[in-house]
């Protein structure tokens, strides 16, 4: 199987979590970020991630594939139960975070900005739709200490570092993607459990963190 992917892209990183949780090999492809063509060809529309299964068959939606790769083997991992304050943690976070986040990945070195022009589709794109990137960057200091007070509240949440509700289910699947994402922010705060966790599920996911590109 192929999935096609961007690196700084958390719903590609729940697509990619369930092959490394499964130890399942899958063929990682990064697209150019203006690469409008191949996932138009695949799917008929510009998104990511998609699958492209043995059969020559492609399906989008992170979740669909997470779903379909679990349970196609009949021993399925995500059997735990959701804890509906990590959603409602999750949703306060992404209602704010990615004025913190996307001017970071904009100038970061991902593979899907590898050329010039990739790069400035992705930030025409963004600051048409969240506002100037110098002028978000004006507000880092405040933004990294909410998230770091939001971690904090996170951090009693956390039942084990190897699954966040204590056995893993797409709790799981959905924290896991912003906590990397969040590792390219330097300079926050993180509480022991949460780090802990964190660092776990990059191991068990077989996904690198960001932290050495972080900015």
């Amino acid at each position: 199987m192929k999935l096609y992917i961007y690196d700084h892209c958390p719903f590609c990183v729940k697509a990619r979590m369930i092959f490394g949780l499964k130890n399942l090999p899958v063929e990682l492809i990064v697209m150019l970020n203006d690469d409008e063509q191949m996932p138009k060809k695949l799917i008929g529309q510009k998104m990511a991630p998609i699958l492209q299964k043995a059969d020559g068959s492609a399906i989008p939606e992170s979740m669909d594939i997470v779903r379909l790769v679990d349970k196609q083997d009949r021993e399925p991992l995500l059997n735990g139960k959701n804890n509906p304050a990590i959603s409602e943690w999750l949703r306060r976070v992404n209602g704010y975070i990615n004025k913190l986040l996307i001017p970071r990945i904009a100038d970061a070195s991902f593979a899907e900005f590898a050329t010039p022009e990739a790069r400035r589709y992705f930030r025409d794109k963004k600051q048409a739709s969240i506002g100037d990137f110098a002028e978000l960057r004006k507000h880092s200091s405040g933004l990294i200490k909410n998230i770091s007070d939001d971690l904090r509240q996170l951090d009693k949440l956390i039942v084990k570092a190897n699954a966040v509700n204590g056995e893993l289910s797409e709790d799981d699947i959905n924290l896991f993607p912003l906590l990397r994402s969040l590792t390219l922010v330097a300079g926050i705060e993180w509480p022991s459990r949460v780090a802990d966790y964190r660092d776990n599920m990059a191991k068990q996911t077989q996904i690198n963190l960001l932290s050495s590109i972080a900015a």
